[in-house]
């Protein structure tokens, strides 16, 4: 069988080739991910009494960027079809012909397997936890019911909280109610981040048959599921005092960062303009990215 059969050669200089492999693998969406799974890696060390493994923390890295890489490559792969219909999504690099479906799929399991990989040389619960986010995001959100169900963002945004739970358990061998908590605020944040794209990009995703929430209820009860998914936001993000012991400076930061959300998905609600939808979408990654720099500050210096 020759190499051809299983993996297409894609006649381009290299710097290119790596350019179109690099963005097929969403890397503004990935690094996110890995951010606040390398910041969670990084919260257990004081809660077991041991010293920052740079090793661990290299391999740690390596695999959640390999994780998050995989599912975009797969999902990519499976929905290079209705991306060939969206303006926003169009010029990525399977639909624009820069890269072959084929070789997209195979790169994709190749990067599945080496996140599980890693994520086993740490322990069972890591690889656990990681099989789990790359199963909810490829199986259920792009294979099930992304074409099917306004569901798909709530049920496939799971597997947005799994590098949280695969870098802690990496470092403390299992989870605890605070590394639960704050893999289910990277849930909770899914809906106001996507929802609040989906009011700005409506008319693609009508285009591909996409049944985003904004798209089956008019923009006045959309608008407020965003508000009222903000507000829940905000609350959580405070809740998580309940559950584990966090300081004055944890708690004051995640009101302002919460209070400055729910500003604008209220201001949204009022509105109701792709403006400050896209204004509340920009906000929306800083504002976790934020939220993770605030809860490893507070557990290592208050």
């Amino acid at each position: 069988m020759s190499g051809e059969s299983w993996l297409e050669i894609e006649r381009m200089p290299v710097s290119q080739t790596l350019k179109n492999y690099w963005e097929l693998t969403k890397p503004k969406i990935w690094s996110l991910l890995v951010f606040t799974g390398v910041l969670r890696m990084a919260v257990p060390y004081p809660e077991v009494n041991q010293t920052p493994n740079n090793l661990g923390l290299v391999l740690g890295t390596l695999a959640k960027t390999a994780g998050s890489a995989a599912a975009d490559n797969l999902t990519n792969f499976h929905d290079r079809g209705i991306d060939s219909l969206m303006k926003r999504t169009m010029q990525r690099p399977i639909p624009s012909g820069r890269i072959s479906p084929r070789n997209a799929s195979v790169g994709g399991l190749a990067l599945a397997g080496i996140s599980l990989a890693l994520s086993y040389w740490f322990n069972w619960s890591a690889a656990a936890f990681m099989a789990v986010g790359l199963i909810d995001n490829v199986g259920v959100y792009s294979l099930w019911l992304k074409r099917r169900s306004w569901l798909n963002i709530i049920l496939g945004g799971i597997s947005g909280g799994m590098p949280v739970l695969v870098g802690y358990s990496a470092v403390a061998g299992g989870v605890s109610p605070l590394a639960i908590f704050m893999a289910a605020l990277v849930i909770a944040w899914i809906p106001t981040h996507i929802w609040s794209l989906a009011i700005r990009t409506r008319t693609d995703y009508e285009r591909a048959k996409i049944p985003m929430l904004p798209l089956i209820v008019n923009r006045s009860v959309a608008t407020t599921c965003i508000a009222f998914t903000s507000a829940l936001l905000a609350v959580f993000s405070i809740a998580i005092v309940a559950v584990t012991p966090l300081n004055l400076f944890y708690v004051i930061a995640a009101g302002l960062l919460g209070l400055t959300m729910l500003r604008y998905s209220v201001k949204l609600a009022i509105d109701k303009t792709e403006k400050t939808a896209l204004t509340l979408f920009k906000l929306s990654s800083p504002y976790l990215a934020l939220m993770f720099t605030v809860m490893l500050l507070d557990v290592w210096f208050f």
